[in-house]
């Protein structure tokens, strides 16, 4: 894995990257939890009962392209890989991750706190922003297993959305086939939402400007996860 070294961004670079956080921070109070239902589609879950493949895979894959915890996540996992052997490695470890707490979550009604959760999601960006820019083995002298790391996290995805799935009262008729449906669906915008990061990844690498700004984005990534894990604590001792 590429390791970065501080680079001053000059000043055109510092203020595209200024409008990306200005519009981070403008998307925030609109949809403050990431993982939160809308309001339309929370209605429609309570209101069905029975299997309803369709409409659950599509309101999987909705919330996986509007989830941008998801997506700052993936970002910072696929943003010094190059080869897409390697890319698909690291995302189907995070599915399967996701996968597994998504559906055990709610099956087994795990109780956790969303805005804990939702913290650690945070703390998520943090950490792979940090392990972009290499502070992991100048500060302590080791490289964390990145694959291991990428899978545990997506346990804690997982259960973000699990934790809001279990504030409704969804019928158990056809809950399994349902949730199955809703998983895949979430997959599939997965792989929407990471083609379109991985096209926009490749002409950004072309230009002259990524050797320039790489270690600037990271610190940016590493701020909107630390703005998301405040945001979130803050929920939780406030409610």
């Amino acid at each position: 894995m590429m390791i970065l070294h501080h680079v001053t961004p000059r000043p055109r670079g510092r203020s595209c990257l200024l409008l990306l956080l200005a519009a981070a921070l403008v998307m925030l109070p609109a949809g403050a939890f990431a993982h939160a239902v809308a309001e339309g589609d929370a209605g429609y879950i309570q209101e069905v009962s029975g299997a309803h493949l369709l409409p659950f895979a599509y309101l999987g894959a909705k919330h996986m392209v509007t989830g941008y915890d998801h997506l700052l996540f993936l970002l910072g996992v696929v943003f010094f890989l190059y080869r897409l052997r390697d890319v698909g490695l690291y995302v189907t470890l995070f599915a399967v991750g996701h996968s597994v707490t998504l559906l055990l979550g709610v099956l087994l009604d795990i109780g956790v706190s969303a805005y804990i959760v939702d913290a650690i999601i945070g703390l998520s960006v943090v950490y792979k922003a940090l392990d972009n820019l290499g502070a992991y083995r100048r500060w302590f002298g080791v490289q964390p297993d990145t694959r291991a790391a990428t899978f545990i996290f997506g346990l804690f995805h997982g259960f973000g959305l699990a934790t809001k799935i279990q504030d409704f009262d969804i019928a158990p008729e056809g809950l399994v086939a349902n949730l199955i449906a809703f998983n895949v669906g979430v997959e599939i915008g997965q792989i929407l939402a990471l083609s379109a990061i991985l096209v926009a990844m490749g002409w950004w690498r072309r230009s002259a400007s990524f050797a320039r700004h790489a270690y600037a984005a990271n610190v940016w990534m590493m701020g909107a996860g630390f703005l998301l894990t405040f945001w979130q604590l803050a929920g939780f001792f406030l409610a």
